[in-house]
């Protein structure tokens, strides 16, 4: 069987296991190799033949001259299922080791034996043995989500020899360099991060984003590693080789991410250190003490309560299933296109009260559009589109595109091809430039100012989109205003009230746009309160302002689209990226990626991060309270073995069972 190295639903020694030789850990290289099914099957099914057939015959048996039977029959279902449990007692001992669940089980069950309790020292095995087989079920549940992306890594790739689809040669996706064509067939997966150079098709991104609905891509569209081709044949030229691709990083943050601890993970480890040794000092003392103070006190009777202690006390219902349900929640979120990269951020999600947004690129989509031409008298729409358009031909600015794009709408004549000879960009301002010897500006209100020209008020709002004001003056004098807006994302529509919904208190806006286009935005989406004209440096130290605030109780979380934020998205209490299939920046600094750029997903994510915390108390305070009740009811002599079995596999059986409800809870 394949082995899926680093992912693990259980904590592993170093990661805080109570001794590092649990029986997940135990006999293992701490990868996903199990034995054969049938196998297992086979073998329970025997030891559950024997376990009946002896409570069947286990009175006949003991009134007959044969009661060594009794023995047999029960000890062929206890060594059956529990070798495996025994051997890492004893393998523990050697080296040291005890206070472990393997320890506590074989003494337990070994003094059941010895008191002649063999039906309770066969269930607790067999019972603990159905118990591990839910409990990889519910693991593989988990690692199926996960696996899923391991599965998009392609064996092969074809490389051509030109953008025709020459000579394809086979070969392995590891030796293709960067700027090489290759050959993607029909329902084939893309190889290698690239740029389609021919061909049309749609491309299944579900793998990476979780989005089902296909996307349509031509020449010149990028082709991310791991999305499968439709219909068409298409030749891509790689831009990175495999190792930096999207989707080898996404895999080994997945892998990472089932690695990193969350705070109640850590506490229930390091809880486990101290308790086990705690119980075994206890049963003891239960064991010895009561026979030697109190009159009429028998060392049996006293045993077997120690012994009821110690199966009690097993912590495998906490130590199983608290990572379990994290690492579900996870493989869950990763499903549902949101890659969590550890049990701590999903935590940290569960308690947020503050979430602060970027603008452009996160609430807006981040294309910028001319919404509205509003040219001075003597000039037409036309002649002011042309004039703005050669200001803005050498500027690399978002909004100068949107003005050269809405140009190539007028009519030729209004054009001006000449090439610009005078150009100076003026950062945060606008540009400067020259045309038949008078110069032109193109910009904002402080550069006209700084030029002594007057200009009326920008342009607020134009079609209900956020409006950036350019103002363009010729000759010195100011002839009209150009309205650029940033259409918010349909996505982003119900998002605050939604976030309201899941608790959270205070919803915040940091940009660098304008007070207009900033106002236009926090007011359609319904934001608390937002702050515009901020440089990069500007919004971490207005983040550190928010998260110093009273209003502040709990934690802060940062959305923003992973390129100009990384400072901020690092400095957060959990950074959340916008569109991480397509951002190095965002994989990097954030600790939650959208993986389908849609901000609604935000909303999944803190509900699934609540509703797996949620489960993870439930597991908590479950086990802890049947646990209890029975260790009391065990010392005051009220407590039977069966009802020990039930508090240490049937609970742990059962918290098991409840984890594997995360699975689901990311669905929107």
């Amino acid at each position: 069987m394949e082995k899926i190295k680093h992912i693990h639903p259980h904590p592993a020694a170093d990661a805080g296991c109570p001794t590092g030789s649990c029986p997940h850990c135990s006999g293992h290289d701490h990868s996903f190799e199990e034995a054969s099914p049938k196998a297992e099957a086979i073998r329970l099914t025997i030891s559950l033949i024997f376990f009946a057939l002896g409570l069947i015959f286990r009175s006949k048996l003991q009134a007959s001259p044969y009661r060594i039977g009794e023995y047999v029959i029960f000890l062929i279902p206890y060594l059956t299922v529990g070798y495996g449990v025994i051997l890492s007692a004893l393998r523990n001992l050697i080296n040291g080791k005890l206070f472990d669940e393997n320890f506590l089980m074989t003494v337990a069950t070994l003094g059941a034996i010895a008191l002649g309790e063999m039906p309770e020292a066969a269930a607790v095995m067999l019972f603990y043995t159905i118990g591990e087989m839910f409990q990889e079920r519910a693991a593989s549940s988990a690692r199926r989500s996960i696996q899923a992306l391991t599965d998009i890594r392609p064996d092969t790739t074809y490389l051509v020899s030109d953008s025709q689809g020459s000579d394809p040669r086979k070969t392995d996706p590891l030796l293709v360099e960067p700027g090489s064509l290759v050959l993607v067939r029909p329902g084939e997966r893309v190889p290698l991060d690239g740029i389609i150079v021919s061909g049309n098709s749609f491309f299944d991104t579900s793998a990476l984003t979780g989005e089902s609905v296909p996307v349509r891509v031509g020449p010149g569209s990028q082709a991310l590693a791991g999305s499968v081709n439709g219909q068409g044949l298409l030749i891509i030229e790689t831009t990175a080789r495999y190792g930096d691709s999207s989707m080898a990083r996404i895999i080994k943050l997945v892998e990472e991410a089932a690695e990193r601890k969350a705070p109640t993970e850590r506490f229930i480890t390091r809880f486990a250190r101290v308790y086990t040794p705690a119980v075994v000092g206890a049963a003891l003392l239960i064991a010895l003490l009561p026979p030697l103070l109190l009159v009429d006190a028998s060392f049996a009777e006293w045993i077997r309560r120690a012994l009821i202690l110690l199966v009690v006390s097993c912590p495998c219902a906490l130590v199983i299933s608290i990572p379990l349900g994290y690492f579900g929640g996870i493989g869950g979120a990763s499903a549902a296109g949101i890659l969590i990269k550890g049990a701590n951020y999903l935590e940290t999600l569960a308690e947020l009260d503050t979430v602060v947004f970027d603008k452009t690129g996160t609430l807006t989509e981040g294309v910028f559009e001319v919404s509205g031409v509003y040219p001075e008298k003597g000039y037409s729409r036309e002649e002011l589109l042309g004039l703005a358009a050669f200001g803005e031909s050498h500027s690399n600015h978002p909004i100068a595109g949107a003005i050269r794009r809405a140009a190539e709408t007028i009519p030729s004549e209004f054009r001006i091809d000449a090439s610009l000879n005078t150009f100076e960009e003026i950062a945060g301002k606008g540009v400067r430039a020259e045309w038949l010897g008078k110069p032109l500006l193109a910009g904002n209100q402080t550069l006209l100012r700084e030029n002594n020209i007057a200009s009326p008020p920008p342009i607020e709002k134009d079609k209900g989109e956020a409006a950036s004001s350019v103002l363009i003056a010729y000759g010195g004098n100011y002839i009209g205003t150009i309205a650029v807006s940033d259409r918010i994302r349909e996505d982003a529509a119900g998002l605050v009230s939604a976030l309201h919904g899941k608790g959270i208190r205070h919803t915040v806006m940091l940009t660098g746009d304008s007070e207009t286009g900033a106002k236009a935005v926090a007011e359609k989406l319904g934001l608390d309160s937002y702050y515009a004209k901020l440089l990069p440096d500007e919004k971490l130290s207005k983040l550190e302002e928010i998260m110093a605030s009273p209003r502040t109780h709990k934690r802060t979380a940062f959305v923003g689209d992973g390129i100009n934020d990384a400072p901020v998205l690092s400095r957060a209490d959990v950074g959340i990226a916008m569109g991480g299939i397509g951002s190095d920046a965002a994989i990097e600094a954030a600790d939650v990626v959208l993986m389908d750029d849609k901000p609604s997903n935000l909303a999944t994510a803190i509900t699934g991060a609540k509703r797996t915390r949620g489960v993870v108390l439930q597991n908590i305070i479950f086990s802890l309270g049947i646990k209890g009740l029975v260790i009391l009811l065990g010392i005051f002599g009220l407590a039977s073995m069966w009802m020990a079995i039930f508090a240490d596999v049937g609970v742990a059986l059962l918290a098991i069972l409840n984890s594997t409800r995360v699975l689901k809870m990311f669905k929107a």
